[in-house]
């Protein structure tokens, strides 16, 4: 079947799924993959119908969706086409499942690095198994993102989240063998530390990002 056959088919499904009056709270979601498209787009099961977000599926699709009165048009794209005007008008959009898993790993980080301060800071034990809490936190969250991700943005960002995951480790495993070693360390160390100062400003350039919904490259996070 050839992409323009296979859109025609999908989009007649859209045009028959019944869109008011649900009398059922959304069920477990599964996932929708379309042959010839990477990514995937959440399914919402109600009544024992599959639904999916329309706009969702125009981007893993590289399509456009416009609506005009009660009609909604949704065109398709072939496998490996540029994205169409839709991208062109505005900047694509975050994912709204990658953006609460991405929400979630950046506060686990955050967590790590104020945690590592405030041990310092406070001159307590900085041992392995505290900082490997943190980590197995952190890297559990970093899966769950890297799973959302389904848009070009959306991977985009992936890199920065890595990235930010990587020098917080770096940071800490830098300060857990200096205790280790029993090398002293001052209570505002992390003040002048350039890898502290790095992932400072790695969170303060994904904060506008987070919030727009609108990737941007932030360099302090590779």
């Amino acid at each position: 079947m050839n992409a323009q056959s296979s859109g025609n088919r999908i989009l007649a499904l859209f045009l028959l799924t019944p869109i008011l009056g649900f009398p059922q709270q959304p069920q477990p979601r599964a996932m929708l993959t379309v042959k010839g498209y990477s990514g995937q787009v959440p399914v919402i099961q109600i009544n024992g119908k599959s639904y999916v977000d329309i706009e969702s599926l125009a981007r893993l699709t590289n399509g456009t969706v416009s609506f005009q009165a009660n009609q909604v048009t949704l065109s398709f794209s072939a496998p490996g086409a540029p994205s169409t005007s839709i991208q062109a008008d505005r900047p694509a959009r975050l994912s709204k499942e990658f953006l609460k898993a991405a929400i979630e790993e950046m506060n686990v980080v955050s967590e790590w690095r104020t945690g590592l301060i405030n041990t310092v800071q406070h001159n307590n034990p900085l041992t392995q198994e505290w900082a490997d809490g943190y980590r197995r936190n952190a890297d559990n969250k970093l899966s769950l993102a890297s799973a959302a991700a389904v848009t070009e943005p959306d991977r985009a960002l992936l890199v920065l989240l890595k990235g930010a995951f990587t020098n917080v480790q770096a940071l800490s495993d830098k300060y857990v063998a200096m205790h280790n070693s029993q090398t002293f360390v001052a209570p505002d160390a992390l003040d002048g530390d350039q890898l502290n100062r790095q992932i400072q400003s790695c969170a303060d350039g994904l904060a506008p990002v987070i919030s727009s919904s609108q990737f941007q490259d932030v360099p302090a996070c590779h």
